[in-house]
């Protein structure tokens, strides 16, 4: 299994690229806006396709390059039901944003505990409420890592100030994180990788 992480937009978000050299699928994590044209160029290089675009959540920043997405690959989208809204209406969250997004569609819903297995890569769902109603982690198990959107970052979690955040609901999300193994490899929405036990005083220290 191979990954690639590229940041970009005004908030330097990232998206992440996974593929295995035997399938000539990959799956993309996220759609911050500048992203498609990068990934566009390196999917072109190494000979594959894209399966499907999985979202952490509908914030503008990972999701700007959504509607180009579809248009340049065509592939489906999965989204949590309860961040839909803000996917196909743009800004209905109450968040500022810095520049028009055209609105998106959803081909899929993803759930709790639901796992999905594209290109020869088994991920499971991990709803993780708190940033955004519908936050979602998603955990390669066969890989021993999480992509944490931005539920969890490298010494800190996610902002719980914004208009649709729900702080009520973070401290079972962090929990369900914190029982993934402590080497578990974390990609966050922004900033440097972690890992589970690199963070585990992080996650204590928010719920006690």
């Amino acid at each position: 299994m191979t990954y690639e992480i590229y940041s970009s937009g005004p908030a330097e978000t990232n998206s992440i690229l996974f593929y295995i050299e035997t399938s000539p699928l990959a799956l993309l994590f996220d759609a911050p806006l500048g992203c498609v044209r990068h990934w566009e160029k390196r999917l072109a290089k190494l000979g594959k396709s894209l399966g499907a675009l999985f979202l952490t959540h509908s914030h503008w920043d990972h999701t700007a390059d959504v509607a180009k997405a579809k248009k340049v690959w065509g592939m489906p989208v999965g989204i949590h039901k309860e961040d839909l809204e803000n996917l196909e209406k743009p800004g209905s969250d109450g968040l500022p944003m810095m520049f028009s997004i055209e609105p998106a569609f959803a081909d899929f819903f993803v759930a709790d505990g639901e796992e999905k297995t594209i290109g020869g890569i088994t991920l499971k769902v991990l709803h993780s409420p708190g940033h955004t109603p519908g936050c979602v982690c998603y955990y390669l198990p066969q890989f021993a890592l999480l992509i944490s959107g931005d539920t969890l970052f490298k010494g800190t979690i996610g902002n719980l100030s914004f208009p649709t955040a729900r702080p009520q609901f973070m401290k079972d999300s962090l929990k369900k994180v914190l029982s993934l193994p402590p080497e578990t490899l974390v990609i966050p929405g922004h900033g440097e990788m972690t890992t589970i036990g690199k963070e585990q005083d992080i996650i204590r220290r928010f719920y006690g």
